[in-house]
């Protein structure tokens, strides 16, 4: 119960890694705040949670939006009085040809993947300096060590969110507010879901993509939530400002695990 009593926002928790975190999060102990765009989503995982034993309410939020945000906060203070956690999950991820990305496509993803995290904490981090301090873990990629074809505007921003939590840690550090990014690689989401179903076959997705992978699977969502857990935690009291890779090993690896004759090279 690493997280008894805190509460706990996990923006982008209708599905997929901030599904996980949440649920996660609730078996840790924690208050969890579903903040969700998708009503039926949202609300179907704090259900869910309270289900299962677990403290969870629903909360509507466009994160683009710095009006639903601010009301997602006061929202929270009229309930629980206090926030100690926030999790910046919520984003979107697409891949489309750099001449196919007009200016407004680029605005839109900004809107959600960066410009969202910065208003969560232009407004969370003022209510966390009233109780003595929080913790906020910000959802980043892989993308924040390398990139791929067609994914520019998802690797700008990504990697916007190491910059913006790097700068925010260093200042809010003797204060008591401990900021660092979770980097996950490829794990069984919806995304997984789209990549397979792109693919010639399911199994050539999976032969393609395990083999830059060391550990040869993709990660959960659980594990994601066990990740986030920890940096949220009393456990990581001295960890500020990291941006912590939960990749399976795949920004380690120079190249892909495909088979070639002399590997013993002396």
């Amino acid at each position: 119960m690493k997280l008894k009593d805190k509460v706990s926002i996990v923006t982008g928790a209708g599905c997929g890694i901030g599904r996980g975190i949440a649920e996660v999060f609730a078996r840790q102990g924690a208050k969890v705040v579903i903040a969700e765009i998708n009503p039926e989503t949202g609300q179907a995982v704090a259900d869910g949670i309270v289900a299962d034993g677990g403290e969870a309410i629903f909360i509507q939020c466009d994160v683009s939006s710095e009006e639903a945000v601010r009301k997602l906060v006061e929202k929270i203070i009229e309930t629980h009085g206090r926030i100690d956690v926030l999790v910046n999950n919520a984003g979107v991820s697409t891949v489309r040809p750099f001449e196919q990305s007009p200016p407004e496509y680029w605005d839109s993803m900004m809107a959600v993947d960066l410009r969202g995290a910065y208003l969560c904490c232009w407004l969370v981090i003022p209510e966390m300096l009233k109780t003595g301090g929080g913790a906020i873990v910000n959802i980043a990629s892989v993308h924040t060590m390398g990139s791929l074809s067609g994914s520019s505007p998802y690797g700008a921003a990504k990697r916007g969110i190491v910059g913006m939590t790097k700068a925010l840690a260093v200042e809010y550090a003797e204060r008591n507010v401990r900021l660092n990014v979770l980097s996950p690689g490829l794990i069984d989401t919806g995304i997984w879901a789209a990549i397979k179903k792109a693919a010639p076959t399911p199994k050539d997705a999976e032969d393609h993509w395990k083999g830059h992978i060391p550990m040869n699977r993709v990660g959960t969502i659980e594990e994601m939530g066990h990740v986030a857990a920890f940096l949220a935690s009393d456990e990581a009291s001295y960890v500020t400002g990291s941006n912590l890779l939960a990749d399976g090993g795949m920004t380690s690896q120079l190249i892909g695990d495909e088979p070639f004759e002399g590997k013993n090279v002396e």
